[in-house]
């Protein structure tokens, strides 16, 4: 995990990004607002000082009027990029303090946020090897040079990790996963350590037969993933302070068109490779290794993160390539904030900003810490989605909990955003259709309260918003 940017400049960047009107429209979509307006009522559920995520009392559309009153227009024939979900981190971290848990009390936490009739989690990410957030650091070959792999082994993860993962998906057959290194053996690398440094080029082919034994032990043991990035943050070594790994831009490319893509054909493995999973300062490396010859091939995803740089950058990239799908992997609280609790505003705005440019799903930092950001090999503070107390495992959800719950619980995987528009006021907005029509709205509403008109064709509705609020509007 970068932390080039504080956390909390993070959440500053990425809440002035959400205003940003952005985003690649499909191709064949057409540009004119349908006329024929909304029905049906309005489902309304808040999260604010008073409630979580709580439904109140249904709307009605009403046939426009001249009001002058702060407006959000939706034009639903106008879609943008298909939605497939949200979720966050199994670190190892996560899973053991999962695993510490009363098997009831998880399994319903597992219903609470992964069941799809809940939270829905489905698209979540895991750690090839030790990440920081870890109890120690490893990989599945310690030791001196082994370039055949020979030592390779997943036993640490049999322990607990597995086991949440076999979980999470009885709670939710449809959770994607995917997996990230954060170092690869430190015997690849110069340095003979997973703690900072950079990639080496000899053992390239073996790190590739890694990643195919990585992928093909977790499928033994029933957990296939569906997609890995080659590299945690792949432009930084974090100054050897945690599991860390340096990617020259070149390295990266070579590796997947001449290593890890041709591994994965020859083992006959349909995994999804993504790259660079890092920064949207990082945009130009993005465009610079899609326009590799033979990388395109291999691969058609970039995944990043928001601590540096402005979230519509992303559309630079994708307005040069729109057929590469865009995936935001992480970006979590830390606990030592005192709106750890409560800051469901400021992470709805950063939610909404990264949907807004081209993203398909929102993955967060680590599930699940303990009340103090533990187990952590360091250097960071990090809180988790859920906090567990190391000794009375009361369980207490962050603010960035509450944000997700107003976009995982009414977007379905398949569903597509569409264009809506302002006419001024501080209110954040992104708009969906799901797969069977049905329309989500989210509004954010970072200061007082207020309200708004909702329009849709010939139709509007009043919207009442608290202070510092987020609320999700359904209609079908």
């Amino acid at each position: 995990m970068s932390k080039e940017s504080t956390r909390r400049d993070f959440l500053k960047v990425s809440s002035m990004g959400a205003a940003a009107i952005a985003g690649v429209a499909l191709a064949d979509s057409p540009t004119r607002s349908s006329e024929k307006g909304a029905a049906g009522e309005i489902s309304v559920w808040t999260t604010d000082d008073n409630q979580r995520c709580a439904r109140g009392p249904a709307l009605s559309w009403q046939k426009a009027s001249g009001s002058g009153a702060s407006a959000i227009t939706l034009e639903p024939d106008r879609k943008f990029q298909p939605i497939f979900g949200f979720g966050a981190a199994f670190t190892d971290s996560a899973c053991y303090t999962f695993n510490r848990l009363d098997p009831a009390a998880r399994e319903r936490l597992f219903h609470q946020i992964f069941s799809p009739s809940e939270m829905g989690f489905n698209v979540c990410r895991t750690c090839i090897g030790a990440s920081d957030y870890s109890r120690n650091v490893y990989s599945f070959d310690e030791g001196e040079p082994d370039p055949d792999l020979q030592r390779f082994s997943i036993d640490h993860d049999r322990e607990y990790i597995l086991p949440m993962l076999r979980e999470a998906r009885k709670a939710n057959p449809d959770l994607f996963l995917f997996s990230t290194p954060w170092s690869p053996p430190g015997w690849m690398k110069p340095n003979k350590s997973m703690l900072g440094g950079n990639m080496e080029r000899k053992y390239m082919p073996s790190y590739a037969n890694y990643f195919v034994k990585f992928l093909r032990a977790y499928e033994a043991e029933g957990v296939p993933i569906q997609a890995i990035s080659v590299q945690n943050e792949v432009d930084t070594d974090q100054d050897g302070r945690m599991p860390a790994c340096s990617w020259p831009q070149e390295y990266e490319a070579d590796f997947v068109r001449q290593q890890l893509g041709p591994a994965f054909e020859r083992a006959a493995i349909k995994t999804k490779i993504w790259i660079i999973d890092h920064n949207y300062n990082l945009w130009g490396r993005a465009m610079g290794e899609l326009e590799t010859e033979g990388v395109r091939k291999y691969t058609n995803a970039i995944a990043w993160h928001g601590y540096v740089g402005n979230v519509e950058w992303i559309n630079r990239v994708q307005s040069a390539y729109p057929e590469v799908e865009m995936y935001w992997t992480e970006g979590g609280p830390d606990y030592t904030w005192p709106d750890y609790k409560t800051d469901w505003a400021k992470w709805s705005s950063t939610f909404t900003g990264v949907l807004r440019n081209c993203c398909r799903s929102i993955t967060a930092w680590n599930l699940a810490l303990d009340e103090v950001g533990k187990p952590n090999i360091g250097p960071f503070t990090c809180g988790g989605l859920v906090s567990i107390h190391s000794q009375t495992k009361e369980i207490v959800h962050s603010g960035q909990y509450w944000a997700f719950a107003h976009y995982s619980k009414f977007i379905k995987r398949g569903a597509h955003r569409i264009d809506s528009q302002s006419t001024g006021g501080e209110i954040l907005h992104a708009a969906f259709e799901n797969p069977d029509g049905q329309k989500v709205v989210v509004l954010t509403n970072p200061g007082q309260a207020g309200t708004c008109v909702l329009k849709v064709g010939g139709n509007t509705a009043n919207i009442s918003l608290s202070q510092h609020s987020v609320t999700s509007l359904v209609w079908s």
